[in-house]
């Protein structure tokens, strides 16, 4: 029996029916339940099950679902590792390959994997797959030449295909909130269990030669060929699937992460917007420090999205609102400076491919920030749940995607690829 959100939601009040469909199907259960909880994290009875997935996710071990599951997820590790490796089978350039197809080796593995996990009606599996490959082609096809467009296409690329992932992942429910912070939630955790993966199979892999040289064997070669391009290939996925059949597993790195670095990022940036006032440092004519500018930009994003996170989870005090509406002010600051020098740039020096993406990215991300503010200071000011502030971020998810789409279909014919 699969369970989706609504089907927790709906019965939420209904103790006998919720253990029911616990006993029917735990795994599917626990997926359900952690999707549909930032809707009803003030539910009393849906706190206790919250507490109750905590307690057996540190007694119990860790669940990792059923063969069927598992054989779905190594077909897909396996194929994922076979696109790496195409251009040592047919002799393709790498530098060619990996710039243009990087994306393709995990994110259309990934949609398959969520059509399997949620399904998906026959029609949106038609055009999700027709898309892919028009972009197989076409990204393939542009002129091979060091380009700003090809560069920007490549990029923007896999922001692209993330975006379809995340369409996948909410089945028929595109147009819901919580399912698009839902997918952006699993995303930030799978970053996660990647890096756990990626660190204990380093140390696995530095082991393991090591071993080999004692006895004067050498199979680094070997190793590097075909081990290691398909765990690297795959981690994503297996990272998925342990998300996915355990979300209490690493539901509590976020709010760790916004503890410790939201206060401490608050601080070091109001320093740092004052010692920049007094550097002389010209965003507006030092392109250098414009794009540092922008990293930073990108980095407390970060943060502030893993706060996010935290209140949805019914971590967070009014405290901690307070601090995330006070960084989410200096981000809009920052972000502001920033586009303000590229508005400026491109009134000076004219528009390039290289300003005109980063001043739409720009106007996304402050768009984004100024409405999260504004659902945060609703939520101080009303004291309604803070969870309801994640439509300031979730709202603007699908332009994200579409201008990615943009650049990467429009860009390189309309700057005549330069």
């Amino acid at each position: 029996m699969n369970l989706s959100r609504k089907d927790i939601t709906d019965r939420i009040n209904q103790p006998h029916e919720l253990e029911r469909m616990y006993r029917g199907n735990k795994s599917g259960f626990k997926q359900a339940f952690f999707e549909a909880f930032p809707e009803i994290n003030t539910n009393p009875i849906a706190m206790v099950w919250k507490e109750r997935f905590n307690f057996e996710g540190e007694t119990a071990g860790v669940s990792w679902g059923t063969r069927g599951e598992w054989l779905r997820v190594i077909i897909l590790c396996l194929l994922a590792g076979t696109i790496a490796k195409l251009p040592k089978l047919f002799s393709i350039d790498d530098q060619f390959f990996y710039s243009r197809n990087i994306g393709f080796i995990v994110f259309p593995l990934l949609c398959v994997y969520f059509i399997w996990q949620k399904g998906l009606v026959r029609r949106r599996i038609i055009y999700g797959a027709i898309t892919i490959a028009i972009t197989t082609v076409y990204i393939n096809v542009l002129p091979d030449a060091k380009s700003d467009t090809l560069i920007l296409a490549c990029i923007h690329l896999v922001v692209m295909l993330w975006s379809m992932a995340g369409v996948a992942f909410a089945g028929e429910k595109t147009y819901d909130h919580t399912s698009r912070f839902n997918y952006l939630k699993y995303f930030a955790d799978m970053l996660v269990m990647c890096a756990l993966l990626a660190l204990a199979f380093g140390i696995f892999s530095g082991i393991t030669i090591g071993l080999f040289e004692v006895i004067g064997v050498k199979i680094e070669e070997f190793y590097f060929k075909y081990v290691v391009i398909y765990v690297l290939a795959g981690a994503p996925l297996i990272s998925s699937h342990l998300v996915r059949s355990n979300p209490q597993m690493v539901n509590k790195v976020s709010p760790v992460i916004a503890r410790v670095f939201t206060p401490v990022l608050l601080v070091t940036l109001i320093i740092y917007l004052i010692a920049w006032a007094g550097s002389g440092k010209d965003p507006y004519n030092d392109r250098e420090f414009l794009f540092v500018f922008n990293m930073l930009l990108l980095g407390v994003l970060a943060i502030v999205f893993f706060s996010v996170i935290e209140m949805t989870q019914g971590e967070g005090s009014r405290y901690t609102l307070v601090l995330l509406l006070a960084l989410t002010v200096v981000t809009i600051i920052v972000n502001s400076v920033a586009l303000s020098a590229i508005v400026f740039r491109i009134a000076g020096m004219g528009i390039t491919p290289n300003r005109a993406a980063v001043a739409g990215s720009n106007v996304l991300i402050l768009s984004g920030m100024v409405a999260l503010a504004y659902r945060l200071y609703l939520s101080l000011k009303n004291d309604t749940p803070a969870s309801d502030a994640t439509r300031g971020i979730t709202q603007f998810l699908p332009w994200y995607g579409i201008w990615a789409a943009v650049v990467v279909f429009l860009f390189p014919l309309l700057f005549r690829f330069r």
